[in-house]
């Protein structure tokens, strides 16, 4: 914790206290939002101090809840540098002290976060990095025209995780969808699909075939992005009056991570 908050020394050699307004914190085991925490909230009464968690991690937000450290029964990893079961013990007493509030990002979120410091201001952050940044949605109408401060914890990202990562920041936007769709085993089936059902601007991203032996009739995993969240409800309109029998698969699904 020590060793953490030298941070907030760093943060007010950069912005005189007075017009530091907030200060956002990733939290994983808590270590950087309680030593940050308690250097800045010595140094200045007046600046709000955020910690921000995965949704998938909330293990902060859980203690403070109860009152008491907590151990979450499972947790996404996904975001790896804050993916804790369990705060520890003397962060979690200084943490709920010092911090104003802690809220909680969804994975997606993240990943759309990520994507576009890497695409707009060319910083390269590992998952844990871009919470404090994916938190700004949360409390836009409170930090308007005030001076923010968001910690990125890390530039720890594997290159080869970026595949998953555009999938789920595009899952997040509603721009991806998964069906299992039942067709007929016959020629023409996937082009009448592509004729009749698919929009103008949609594109099928993922088509295999789960079950290859019945030969009158098979399930068939697709996955379709579209360009806009708001045509997922004409796409599934046409499913319908053509008589597609189909199941949709939620990001939430788990028979969805295994077909994948």
């Amino acid at each position: 914790m020590a060793g953490q908050g030298t941070i907030g020394i760093e943060i007010l050699e950069d912005i005189p206290r007075q017009d530091l307004d907030f200060v956002i914190i990733p939290i994983g085991g808590g270590g950087v939002s309680s030593g940050v925490g308690t250097y800045i909230r010595a140094k200045n009464t007046n600046t709000k101090i955020f910690g921000v968690e995965p949704s998938g991690a909330a293990s902060m937000s859980a203690a403070i809840d109860k009152g008491r450290v907590v151990e979450l029964k499972t947790i996404d990893s996904f975001v790896d540098g804050t993916a804790v079961k369990k705060v520890g013990l003397k962060t979690f007493k200084i943490a709920r002290k010092v911090l104003d509030d802690v809220t909680v990002v969804p994975e997606g979120k993240v990943c759309v976060t990520m994507i576009e410091l890497y695409q707009n201001e060319g910083i390269v952050v590992e998952p844990a990095g871009a919470l404090s940044i994916a938190a700004l949605d949360n409390y836009k109408d409170v930090i308007k025209n005030k001076t923010v401060v968001c910690i990125l914890s890390g530039g720890n990202n594997d290159l080869s995780r970026y595949p998953e990562i555009i999938e789920k920041s595009l899952v997040y936007q509603g721009l991806r969808h998964y069906f299992i769709v039942e067709f007929f085993q016959k020629p023409g089936e996937l082009k009448t699909f592509v004729n009749d059902i698919l929009g103008a601007n949609d594109d099928i991203t993922w088509f295999e075939y789960i079950k290859k032996t019945n030969k009158e009739k098979g399930p068939a995993l697709i996955g379709i992005e579209l360009s806009h969240k708001k045509d997922l409800t004409p796409l599934l309109k046409r499913m319908t009056q053509h008589n597609i029998n189909y199941q949709y698969l939620s990001s939430e699904d788990p028979l969805l991570n295994i077909l994948l």
